[in-house]
């Protein structure tokens, strides 16, 4: 009987045993994590970090490090909800997978088949454009281009801004080159909502948050406020000094980057990337197929030389996928995106190869930072060393301040500073109107001219005589960090006909895309 027991349970006990060695064993972080991170927060003057690391299907580590305001004790922990912005552009692909597998819409098919008012500049462009080219970066749209809609915060609702699309000019031939775009992702956004009878905060809160388990996220970027409680506040250099700025609060391209999460949160949706679409308790969120689809490069990016500091990690090739990057790192496969508004910046990379996913989300805007940070990890479980990657990005951060700062000498050195405008100060004001974004008002304020976007209220700022017929418009919100130059061309007889603006500093985000802008003067306005 002894014997026939042991017979008996011995096949159970073997299958226990393989149970036990088949689990994923995490396998630890780099020794000095901490250190690392404290230095790079330390160089990069950020004030807190979220932090996960996924491997082999186990969370490795997810935590914060800091505070989430600066002058406060609160620490910023694995829970923290930080702003992940343009991360959240795989949601809305994902949630178009789901679509896509439930036959509702089709990779391939045109916009227009779901949305039938759609429009863009070019007729032919409007038929073909297909829910594919919405997530891509491919459409001929310029860089950026139609985000002041929207960005800073404005009084058009989504609909609105879509409409408008049809009157921004293309930069490019259709599926000609890379440029990277929000307002095709609020279409992609229209698009869920029309085919599912659900906003897109509501599909991708029930279809995609809820079964990832990622219940301390929010959709909304004016929940960055509204949530209270374990939020990380937004940071950013103003006038040379990091300090607690406003949060970006308007819901209109929510599906291009209206997602809060926290490193915990995050940790989950990265264990259901590596693992294809397969739910952690079992089950799928998507298929393999839909999964081959999110990852599949589509786009090609131009790949340049970089600068000698990171020749380690000069990828081989380089492109845009559906709401993801696709490129190589020291020979592996990378999936990454980053993300940024106003105060928040983050970057998400996973190596399906390796089974690692590394995420980053900073209350400050330094890339140098969330760069340097996976750089750091992903390095550490190539086993691949050599570089001092905060030194290596101080050192490209400093070599570009100090190309901005001589630039600029050489902007103000080139001035006719003895230069007048060609007419009275009052024969600036008036209306002014641009096709896309519609009217922007140039009054007189005791004095001085003033301009003013009419559907955006933030941008208000002082015209400072530059030289010639140019100006700088000094916005009166500090915090907007967007100067930008006002050029006006005369008619024959003398009058004003229209007024072009571009930023200033380089280091303008590109969401201000003053450059598309070609503002026509209203005649008896």
């Amino acid at each position: 009987m002894r014997h026939r027991r042991t017979a008996f349970f011995s096949p159970v006990l073997v299958l226990v045993a393989v149970s036990v060695l088949a689990q994923p064993v995490p396998v630890a972080p780099p020794p000095t994590l901490d250190a690392f991170v404290a230095r790079v927060m330390k160089t990069f003057e950020v004030p807190g970090i979220g932090l996960a690391i996924v491997k082999d299907d186990g969370v490795v580590l997810a935590k914060g490090y800091g505070v989430r305001k600066l002058g406060e004790p609160a620490a910023v922990d694995g829970q923290t909800l930080f702003g992940i912005a343009s991360n959240t552009k795989v949601f809305t692909a994902a949630a178009l997978g789901l679509l896509v597998e439930e036959g509702k819409i089709r990779w391939d098919a045109p916009v227009i088949d779901y949305l039938p008012w759609f429009q863009m500049w070019d007729p032919y462009v409007t038929r073909e454009l297909t829910i594919r080219d919405l997530l891509v970066h491919r459409s001929g749209l310029g860089l950026g281009a139609g985000d002041l809609l929207w960005w800073p915060p404005s009084t058009y609702n989504r609909r609105e801004i879509a409409g408008r699309l049809r009157y921004i000019r293309p930069a490019t031939s259709f599926r000609s080159a890379y440029a990277y775009d929000n307002v095709l992702y609020l279409i992609a956004g229209e698009v869920i909502e029309a085919v599912s009878g659900q906003s897109w905060e509501d599909f991708v809160g029930e279809r995609i948050l809820k079964k990832v388990g990622m219940t301390g996220s929010n959709l909304r970027h004016s929940d960055a406020v509204a949530a209270k409680g374990n939020v990380a506040a937004t940071h950013a250099p103003v006038n040379g000094a990091v300090r607690p700025i406003a949060p970006f609060l308007s819901d209109n391209t929510n599906p291009a980057g209206g997602i809060n999460s926290s490193a915990e949160d995050m940790a989950k949706w990265v264990r259901v990337l590596l693992a294809e679409g397969v739910l952690p308790g079992g089950g799928r969120l998507f298929s393999t197929a839909t999964w081959r689809q999110l990852t599949t490069l589509v786009t090609p990016i131009p790949i340049g030389s970089g600068p000698a500091e990171l020749a380690a990690i000069r990828p081989n090739f380089n492109g845009y996928a559906l709401g993801l990057g696709v490129r190589d790192y020291r020979g592996e496969r990378m999936m990454t995106h980053t993300g940024g508004l106003p105060g928040y910046l983050s970057r998400v990379a996973w190596l399906p190869g390796k089974k690692l996913g590394v995420v980053v989300l900073t209350n400050q805007e330094s890339g140098e930072a969330f760069d340097a940070i996976v750089n750091h990890v992903v390095d550490h479980y190539l086993a691949a060393g050599g570089v001092d990657w905060v030194d290596a990005y101080q050192k490209v951060r400093t070599r570009q301040q100090t190309s901005l700062d001589e630039a600029e000498r050489k902007a103000s050195a080139a001035r006719d500073a003895a230069s007048t405008p060609s007419l009275p100060a009052a024969s600036y004001v008036g209306t002014y109107r641009d096709a896309w974004y519609g009217d922007v008002l140039i009054r007189d304020n005791a004095g001085k001219l003033v301009m003013e976007f009419s559907r955006t209220p933030s941008l208000v700022g002082t015209l400072e005589h530059f030289q010639h017929d140019t100006f700088i418009v000094r916005w009166h919100d500090r915090e907007l960090r967007a100067d930008a130059y006002v050029t006006f061309a005369l008619r024959p007889n003398g009058s004003i006909d229209r007024a072009t603006m571009e930023a200033v500093s380089p280091l303008t985000d590109f969401s201000f895309d003053f450059q598309d802008l070609e503002l026509r003067k209203m005649v008896g306005k």
